[in-house]
This record gives structure tokens, C-alpha cells and sequence, in this order.
């Protein structure tokens, strides 16, 4: 490896500020803030909008979608593909 092209791999915490969690891991971030963790050490502190704490796919909090809703709207801007409409292109012109 080249020598000084590489960021320094540290111990850094990562708050999150929708949910009030903080993980302490490594990472090459850099961040001016700093705070004691529960070691007794100071480590780099990086504020997060949403971690994997309170994030609804990993909380399973995750919204319910109206899929229903959003196949009628699909239909009616789009049409009926397949059902209603193969069964209009089997009859003749004169209706049967």
C-alpha cells in the first residue's frame, strides 16, 4: 500500500437523531464534533437522520400501502390490459 493516500479507519459514533440510538464502529468519516462514550473514551460523533433503529423497514413499523387504491388508479389512467379487453378483440365486426 501507498503510504498517506489512505483516510484514517477510527472509531467513530454515529447518533441518530430520529430515534435516539448511538452505535460506536469504525469507519473513515471525519467530524469535528466529539463525545465520551461508555468507555470512558472520546471518539468522533457524526449525526444521522435515520438509522437502521428507527428506519420502518428494519423496525417493522413500515406503512401500510393501499394497493388496491393504487390498482384502480393504474386502471383507470391506463386502461384494462388483458381480461376485458382480449376478450373485445375475439369478436367480429358484426358483434358475435
Amino acid at each position: 500500500m501507498k503510504p498517506d493516500i489512505h483516510p484514517t479507519y477510527r472509531h467513530v459514533v454515529f447518533r441518530d437523531r430520529a430515534g435516539g440510538a448511538v452505535f460506536l464502529t469504525r469507519s473513515t468519516i471525519n467530524s469535528d464534533k466529539t463525545v465520551v462514550w461508555e468507555d470512558g473514551n472520546t471518539y468522533p460523533v457524526v449525526d444521522v437522520e435515520i438509522s437502521s433503529a428507527s428506519h420502518p423497514f428494519y423496525t417493522g413499523a413500515a406503512r401500510v400501502l393501499d394497493t388496491a387504491g393504487r390498482v384502480e388508479r393504474f386502471e383507470r389512467r391506463y386502461g384494462r390490459r388483458g381480461g376485458a379487453q382480449a376478450a373485445d378483440t375475439t369478436r367480429t365486426h358484426d358483434g358475435h
